[in-house]
């Protein structure tokens, strides 16, 4: 089977996301750095990957896929390893629950409005202390949902390990470098328990992103 290639920048949570996948899967892969701070991913080269301007591309088979929740399905579905999706339908739903409460609320809430304003103020227009707050509250939420969800299981869908932690595991990262670290984060003690068992695995480990 051919080697995929993955298209984006390292620094990027969805693709540490999809880099997360592939090695839990012992997928070896190609990775194609395109800048997310220069505006590189904008650009014509890699309009052609993905029209919206947005980071990761996916290339297998001679197949260009978009939409980190496609491509990390993709990948579990085809390729040997592990399986990233739990059996029991409940659980499924709560993995995709998760996935879809970070598409739709967290990444916006936690990267863009909290992680942003601290580490990348350029990328969103400057510190605006309003947007953080806002950032923070919808921060807490999702933390909130993701500990419920989570339940008294080991993992955020179950007694094993899906994509909905390899999903968590990158805004997670950020959010735990921040000033309002123990703020968010400190009041959670299954989400702090779950953190340190995943970021442990070797996975996580080799696709921490370099800050210099």
């Amino acid at each position: 089977m051919a080697k995929p290639t993955v298209y984006g920048s390292p620094l990027s949570t969805y693709v540490r996301a999809t880099r997360l996948t592939l090695a839990e899967k012992g997928v070896d892969y190609d990775h194609v750095d395109v800048g997310v701070l220069d505006g590189e991913c904008r650009q014509a080269a890699h309009s052609v990957r993905n029209p919206f301007g947005k980071v990761p591309a996916f290339e297998h088979d001679g197949v260009m896929m978009y939409e980190t929740s496609a491509i990390t399905r993709y990948i579990d579905q085809a390729f040997d390893g592990p399986s990233l999706t739990p059996s029991a339908a409940r659980d499924q739903a709560r993995m995709n629950q998760i996935i879809g409460i970070h598409d739709s609320h967290g990444y916006n809430a936690v990267i863009a409005g909290t992680v942003a304003y601290f580490f990348f103020p350029d990328f969103i227009g400057g510190q605006d202390d309003a947007r953080l707050a806002e950032g923070k509250a919808m921060s807490a939420t999702c933390l909130s949902e993701y500990e419920r969800l989570m339940g008294d299981d080991p993992y955020l869908a179950g007694e094993n390990m899906s994509l909905a932690d390899l999903y968590i595991v990158p805004p997670y990262f950020y959010l735990s470098l921040t000033p309002v670290a123990d703020e968010l984060l400190g009041p959670r003690e299954k989400l702090r328990a779950w953190w340190d068992r995943i970021s442990a695995r070797e996975s996580v480990g080799a696709t921490e992103p370099q800050l210099g």
